[in-house]
């Protein structure tokens, strides 16, 4: 029986190398009570986030509009090698009664992954974490600090980062992300 763990710890270590890995499986953190999915809707920019494998770029935004079927339009982009790179994902509410927990996915083929909204004041800041189990054995996790504006006070970030202790998520690892030199707003 030990052929198949490792065959799949084999393969999926190198879709981990970049990220967090922790041993056991996902913390369950409280999301932002009483959340409206219309206000949090616009455009985002990365400001921290713990290291992950499809981010390799500066500049790092997120814009998200509704659709007529309620599903939620997702265009990232980034500047890598000095050429703005986009895609496109597709956002769902997965449980109404809790409308922070959302699911983005960037392709047809994979499922959605999860997308909660830990905290946001919609005007300024947004608190986001997901987390993907494997086998109940370990978890991978990916957290991110945004904001409306290129920039936020060290204060903010640091209030922040406590939100997420407080949620059992580490952040020791969480980096700055480049946000200068990124063109017109």
């Amino acid at each position: 029986m030990k052929f198949p763990f490792v065959l799949v710890f084999a393969f999926i270590l190198p879709l981990i190398r970049a990220q967090v890995p922790h041993w056991g499986p996902c913390p369950e953190p409280s999301v932002q009570p009483a959340f409206t999915l219309r206000q949090f809707m616009g455009r985002w920019f990365e400001i921290a986030k713990l290291p992950a494998q499809f981010e390799k770029g500066r500049c790092i935004e997120t814009n998200f509009t509704m659709r007529t079927d309620k599903s939620i339009r997702v265009v990232s982009s980034e500047i890598l090698k000095g050429e703005l790179k986009k895609i496109e994902g597709t956002g769902v509410v997965e449980d109404m009664k809790n409308p922070a927990k959302l699911g983005i996915s960037y392709s047809y083929v994979l499922p959605y992954s999860p997308y909660w909204i830990l905290s946001t004041d919609y005007v300024n800041t947004a608190l986001v974490y997901s987390c993907t189990d494997v086998l109940r054995l370990f978890h991978v996790d990916f957290a991110w600090i945004l904001a409306r504006t290129r920039s936020l006070p060290a204060a903010t970030l640091e209030k922040a980062r406590e939100t997420f202790a407080k949620n059992n998520i580490d952040v020791s690892r969480m980096i700055p992300s480049r946000q200068q030199g990124c063109g017109k707003e």
